[in-house]
């Protein structure tokens, strides 16, 4: 008897079940089909950047400015282009590492000429974003940090041909970048308009100001790349400054102390830079690595220019983080010119050291 009553308490429990279950496959069933064919979707009024700002609780900060000069806020077109700096472009945000990396090394090396030269800091960034921090060549021909094309880098007194390309000498580049962000800021009286410039050149930021009667960059409609510089400068900006901002779990900058150099100045043509690299006590590939401005393996210098060799103080030092960045991010040395070399240094050479 107590066992039909087990039977029986069992039998209605698994018939509940399978009815409970059966309910619920029907209801999901009917749910789908009214989803699908039936029911229209909902309209979504955010937009992908403000549904990643809710998604990640991120924001523009508040307050931005650029060389302490504010950017607009009551302007939604502007709001857009900030956000779509701030929250689209990927490669900063999965390269954030090696950024702060690069201006641990380089920011020492590139904020006191900036301070020297009277350019506000914030144009660092400029930099950053121009060329990651590195002695790239761009297929249009610009090259180093700072990415001056041949014919600006020569109007600024760089060195630029088969021999010699001054450019890729870290700090000569940013004191040439000086000068042409100076020389903007002497037409403009306005340091936005000269960041512009520097992208554009200073003519086609005059001529669009003219064209579209307008005195400020926030108000011009410029090609893709420069409407869109001053933006992408106050992203770089905001990671390295306030990486917390993205949700990034980094320290405040702490600078590398810069290589300590001895310098050699040698003002007559070199024939045969492994000899020369005798002089020095070191060898050729020390001499190549450290100064990437020489192009070949000669120096021709007939005007007897004096030009500046830097090697470590201490060769044993491992300086290969330095390095990758002064040969560029493909890792490889700019491809030496054919040149006539002789076997040894010319005898008139002279070699001064610091």
């Amino acid at each position: 008897m107590i066992s039909n009553k087990i039977f029986f308490h069992f039998f209605s429990r698994l018939n509940l079940t399978t009815l409970t279950v059966a309910f619920f496959v029907v209801f999901v069933t009917l749910f789908v089909f009214l989803k699908i064919y039936i029911l229209q979707p909902s309209n979504n009024s955010l937009s992908y950047s403000n549904n990643n700002q809710n998604v990640l609780g991120l924001n523009i900060p508040l307050n931005l400015d650029f060389c302490g000069e504010k950017i607009p806020a009551n302007s939604l077109a502007i709001k857009e282009d900030l956000e779509r700096e701030f929250f689209s472009n990927n490669y900063w945000k999965s390269n954030s590492a090696i950024l702060f990396s690069k201006a641990q090394k380089w920011f020492p090396y590139i904020e006191p000429i900036l301070k020297q030269q009277g350019v506000p800091d914030d144009f660092k960034y400029v930099a950053v974003i121009e060329s990651h921090l590195s002695n790239i060549v761009s297929p249009a021909g610009a090259a180093g940090f700072w990415q001056l094309m041949p014919a600006s880098a020569q109007n600024y007194g760089l060195e630029v041909n088969e021999f010699v390309d001054e450019r890729l000498d870290v700090e000569k580049a940013t004191r040439a970048a000086c000068q042409h962000i100076k020389d903007a800021y002497a037409i403009f009286n306005n340091w936005t308009l000269s960041a512009a410039a520097y992208n554009l050149g200073i003519g086609g930021i005059q001529s669009a100001l003219k064209k579209q009667n307008s005195d400020n960059y926030y108000d011009l409609l410029l090609n893709s790349e420069t409407g869109s510089f001053v933006y992408r400068i106050l992203a770089y900006k905001t990671l390295l400054s306030n990486p917390a901002h993205f949700g990034i779990k980094k320290k405040k900058l702490i600078y590398f102390a810069k290589i300590p150099l001895k310098t050699f100045k040698v003002d007559s043509s070199v024939t045969n830079i492994a000899s020369l690299a005798k002089h020095f006590g070191c060898n050729k590939t020390i001499i190549k690595l450290h100064n990437p401005w020489l192009l070949s393996e000669a120096l021709n210098n007939p005007e007897k220019k004096t030009y500046e060799f830097k090697i470590p103080k201490n060769l044993k030092s491992d300086y290969s983080s330095y390095l990758s960045d002064l040969i560029g991010e493909d890792g490889v040395l700019n491809e030496e010119k054919v040149v006539e070399i002789q076997p040894e240094i010319s005898k008139t050479d002279s070699i001064k050291t610091n």
